[in-house]
This record gives C-alpha cells, structure tokens and sequence, in this order.
C-alpha cells in the first residue's frame, strides 16, 4: 500500500505525490510497545535488543529512543498497556450484582487469545527474572501495584455504597488478587496455566463466592464508612 498521500492539482492536473503522513507520538509509541511486546515473547527480554524492536517498527533507534529511553522503559510500557487484561478496572461496574461485577473484572470469558497473550507475559517475567530481577520490580510497579490500587479504590466504593464490610480496602485487594491469580503462578515451579476455560471460570467463581462470603454486608448489620 502507497504511503504517500496523492493530491489532485487545483487546475486538474496530474495526481502528483504528497509528504508522507506524519505519524502522531502516541500512535508509534502504541505501534512500538506492541512490536515490543511481540519480540519479547518471541525472542525472551534478555535477546530483544533495541535495534530489533526499532528494525520491526521501520524506524530509526533516535525514534526510538525519543520516545523510550531504553530496553527496560520499554518493558515497563509494555507491562502498563497489558494491565487492563489483567483487572478491567477502572470501568463501571454499578448496575451488576457485585458476583457478576467481579467475574467481569477479573475476566472470567477473558478470549482465548487474550488468556495465551496474558500467560505469556507472565511466563516472560518468571523465566527471566532470575536474569533480569528489574523485570519483577516493573511488573510490580507497572502491574499488580496500579491494579492492586484501582481494585481497592472499586472495593472501597462498594463498602461505600454498603454492599461489603470492609476497614482495609488495600488488604482486601491485596487478598482478592492473590486469590484469583495465584492458581497461575506457582513459584516453586515457574508457571502453571489452567489449560481449560471452564475450570478458570470455575476457580474465578470460587475464589469469588469465598471473599464475597467473608465481606458481604449481612441482614441486620450495617457498614461504617
């Protein structure tokens, strides 16, 4: 496909060719986290180098590095644009029941592709994080850190809105996550997946009807806000 915008001259002239589109910031930013993203799983962080994502994107490495200052900034960018696949959260959730609010948070009809891409990030960090421990620290800090704080933040409205009792939202988010997550990874092993969707959907819901029968509000008793 020609690249080049085509005008028509005002007299009728000859379609003669134009400047090339320029591209905005945030377009290649997202266009070079993706390819990013890609050569990471494909090749493993520590055998990505800058010129290889620069030489998928078609563009110079002085593009690239105005735009990230390196190989880590670009992992760390890759992590934050990965979250929402994680928690859907921000994302308004108040006119579902609070079961059906967080099977939509935590994604239990997450597409399949979505569930091998979302593995894959997390198969990344565990295998070469013994190599490359600064790529825990992003996750957690790009990762479980932002979405630990918007759970808590969701919680928090829920306590408010008197639908759970709970005096620590961070705690409980803290343990939710852990509960939804942790069958995904198993620290002594590297990573275990549940291969199945419905044995996902089914642990989603147990971990869900477990730490909502520990917080919900019951008859005749009243949340403190």
């Amino acid at each position: 496909m020609d690249i080049l915008k085509k005008s028509i001259s005002p007299a009728g002239g000859a379609p003669r060719r134009g400047r090339p589109k320029r591209v905005s910031d945030d377009a290649q930013r997202s266009a070079i986290v993706e390819s990013a993203r890609k050569l990471f799983i494909e090749k493993g962080y520590g055998r990505t180098t800058t010129d290889d994502v620069a030489a998928r994107c078609r563009i110079s490495k002085q593009t690239l590095y105005r735009l990230y200052s390196g190989k880590l900034a670009l992992f760390a960018a890759v992590v934050d644009a990965h979250r929402y696949s994680m928690l859907a959260l921000p994302g308004d959730y108040d006119s579902m029941p609070i079961e059906r609010a967080l099977e939509q948070i935590f994604q239990i009809d997450i597409d399949p592709r979505d569930e091998r891409e979302r593995f894959a990030i997390l198969q990344l960090v565990v295998l070469e994080s013994r190599q490359h421990p600064e790529l825990e620290e992003m996750l957690r800090v790009f990762g479980a850190d932002k979405s630990r704080a918007a759970l808590a933040k969701w919680l928090a409205h829920q306590h408010g809105r008197g639908f759970i009792q709970i005096d620590d939202a961070e705690s409980a988010a803290r343990i939710l996550m852990d509960m939804m997550f942790g069958a995904m990874v198993l620290k002594s092993s590297g990573i275990e997946m549940q291969n199945k969707a419905a044995k996902r959907r089914e642990h989603i819901r147990r971990c869900t009807s477990i730490f909502l029968n520990g917080v919900t509000v019951r008859s005749g008793s009243k949340t403190t806000t």
